[in-house]
C-alpha cells in the first residue's frame, strides 16, 4: 500500500482512539461546556467535523463517477496549489490564529448528546471508506471543488491531507 494511505488511516485511527480515551467518558454537561460564548464545545467540535466531511461525500462520488463540474479556477495550477497549501495550514493544530469556518460547516446544534462521541467514531470509520473509494484517482492529477465556495479547489491528495490533518 502507498505510504500516504497508510499515512492518512494510521493518522484517521489516531484520532478516533484519542476521541475515545478523551472524550469517551465524558457526561453531556462537560461535552457541551464552552470556556465562553464564541467558543465550540467538544461536542459541537465533533459535529462540526462530522458535518464538513459529508459535505464532500456527493463530491466524491461525482468525481469518482467523472460527473463533477468545477469552476474555471480549477483549470490553473497554480491557484489548486494555493489553496491548498492555504486551507491545509489553516487546519493545522498549531495555526498562529483562529479562522472562521463557513456557515454552511458550523455545528447543528448548540447542546448535543454523549452520542456525539459514538457518531464521530462512526464517521470516521465511513470517511475512511469514502476516501477509499477515490483511492484509485489520487495519483490522476483529479481536481475536486470547496463544498462551501464556488472558486476554491485543490488537488485530490491535499483534500486527503487536509481532512486527514482537520
Amino acid at each position: 500500500m502507498d505510504n500516504r494511505i497508510t499515512h492518512w488511516q494510521s493518522r484517521l485511527d489516531r484520532v478516533s482512539r484519542s476521541v475515545e480515551d478523551e472524550f469517551g467518558k465524558l457526561d453531556v454537561s462537560s461535552l457541551n461546556w464552552k470556556p465562553n460564548a464564541e467558543a465550540w464545545s467538544i461536542g459541537q467540535n465533533l459535529d462540526h467535523l462530522i458535518t464538513l466531511n459529508r459535505t464532500y461525500f456527493p463530491i466524491l462520488e461525482a468525481t469518482l463517477a467523472g460527473t463533477q463540474s468545477l469552476p474555471w479556477t480549477a483549470r490553473l495550477k497554480p491557484i489548486r496549489k494555493f489553496f491548498g497549501r492555504m486551507i491545509l495550514k489553516s487546519v493545522l493544530p498549531d495555526r498562529k490564529r483562529k479562522i472562521k469556518t463557513f456557515v454552511v460547516w458550523e455545528p447543528t446544534e448548540s447542546s448535543l448528546p454523549e452520542s456525539i462521541v459514538q457518531r464521530f467514531l462512526d464517521h470516521q470509520k465511513e470517511l475512511w471508506v469514502r476516501l477509499e473509494t477515490v483511492l484509485p484517482l489520487l495519483d490522476s492529477g483529479k481536481v475536486i471543488p470547496s463544498p462551501a465556495s464556488g472558486v476554491i479547489v485543490y488537488n485530490l491528495e491535499d483534500f486527503f491531507e487536509i481532512v486527514v490533518t482537520h
